[in-house]
């Protein structure tokens, strides 16, 4: 392990204060508002509730964990889901129900420790169900990608499709020939080149900038004002089982950046505390119309790279996040960014996020000449790619991405030969 140039809580002078917590903003800026552009969300209030949330998760884990909380893309799908079936409010309902499961599996973890979530959350399990976001949100990339909407009709547009292409192509590039802080930051980079690019040809609208107002509030969601809280069984089956897979996400990012700063948070805070901390601060975004939260990679990768491992920076980065929420003419001027170009990198994104999952169980070295291993990968990914779907009355069903992750779960529980093979490096 290199040498570190700032431990976990030692404060870097204000100058480079400033200089680094800007670079780790800006390393989840592009993956953070792309969430809420996908799923109908203010990305001014998935950047405000980004700040708060994480500025909740240093507090809870007493300032000795410095990781960044951004939008999670586990939620796309379930988001949408809801929306469709019972209006915006329903997806900030559930996502304040995976927040109570949070808590929930804190305070067990609290009493019991920590082993036995890691066995019923196995690599063989996890691995498809991760595989299963990206592939199955797959046709929305390649939708907003190629298509446009004429007269209420999707109609294939070569030019919008171009705008993809040289988004995607940025992103590969900044990815396979840039190294350092750069190579971390493929999503904003392919954005911005793909936002130059559609202004160059022609396709981007400017007149909502213009109206914009320099400091403006964002857009909340509050239950009770906005929605009237009402909470379904399909609302909850949607929504909950997703926290499986974000449990799974926080347990890896927590020994990663475990690794990288030389410490064991699974111990000391204690996955309690970093789980509880990640379930606030996704009640909170909840609360006020943001989307789930999870910890991010792409700022564990830059406290890799740059070896500043303070805590304070990550709390300058969440100012900063919440800073740039109340400004309206920037927030209007992301909001002109064309469904093309979020497609494009979403083409990108949701097959890195499928790979991840494929990564998962090759570094674990899953037998899938194991016919255990074999049944269970396999009946997740059609499951959940399929969005199979079992209706239990004509207003409770329980499908897709949900079903695909419960139903691994269970076989893994009930089919013989299991091992002790878990996410925890023994």
């Amino acid at each position: 392990m290199s040498e570190k140039v700032l431990d976990v809580n030692e404060k870097p002078q204000p100058v480079r204060w400033l200089a680094l917590s800007l670079q780790h903003m800006f390393a989840m800026f592009g993956a953070t508002i792309l969430v809420p552009q996908l799923v109908g969300l203010s990305p001014a209030i998935a950047l405000l509730t980004s700040g708060i949330a994480t500025l909740v998760f240093i507090a809870v884990t007493k300032f000795q964990v410095p990781a960044y909380l951004g939008s999670s893309f586990a939620f796309i799908i379930p988001i949408q889901i809801a929306t469709t079936t019972g209006g915006i409010g329903s997806a900030m309902i559930g996502s304040m129900f995976v927040a109570l499961v949070y808590a929930i599996v804190s305070l067990v973890i609290w009493k019991t420790g920590y082993r036995w979530i890691m066995k019923i959350l196995p690599p063989i399990v996890v691995g498809p169900v991760i595989m299963v976001i990206g592939l199955a949100i797959a046709p929305t990339a390649i939708n907003m990608a190629s298509m446009i909407q004429v007269d209420g009709q999707d109609v294939y547009s070569g030019l919008h499709f171009s705008a993809a292409l040289v988004t995607l192509a940025s992103a590969v590039f900044c990815l396979m020939f840039f190294k350092g802080i750069i190579s971390l930051m493929p999503v904003l980079i392919g954005i911005v080149v793909g936002y130059i690019y559609s202004a160059a040809i022609g396709i981007l609208d400017f007149s909502q900038v213009v109206e914009a107002k320099w400091f403006a509030v964002p857009d909340m969601l509050i239950p009770g004002v906005d929605y009237s809280f009402v909470v379904t069984p399909t609302l909850l089956i949607i929504m909950v089982p997703i926290a499986i897979v974000t449990i799974a996400e926080h347990i890896g990012h927590q020994l990663v950046l475990g690794k990288v700063v030389e410490r064991n948070y699974i111990d000391n805070p204690g996955l309690h505390r970093s789980l509880l901390g990640d379930g606030i601060g996704t009640l909170i975004s909840g609360m006020v119309g943001g989307p789930p939260k999870t910890t991010y990679g792409e700022n564990i990768g830059v406290l890799a790279i740059t070896r500043v491992y303070s805590v304070y920076v990550i709390v300058g980065a969440a100012v900063f996040a919440i800073f740039f929420s109340f400004l309206g003419k920037v927030m209007a001027l992301i909001a002109t960014i064309p469904q093309a170009v979020l497609g494009g990198i979403s083409i990108l994104l949701f097959g890195i996020i499928a790979s991840s999952g494929m990564r998962m169980l090759i570094d674990h070295k899953i037998d899938f000449d194991n016919q255990r291993n074999l049944v269970i990968g396999s009946i997740i990914l059609v499951i959940g790619i399929g969005g199979a779907t079992i209706k239990f009355s004509p207003t409770f069903e329980v499908g897709g991405m949900a079903l695909a992750a419960i139903v691994g779960v269970v076989l893994n529980l009930v089919l013989p030969g299991r091992k002790d093979d878990t996410l925890m490096d023994e």
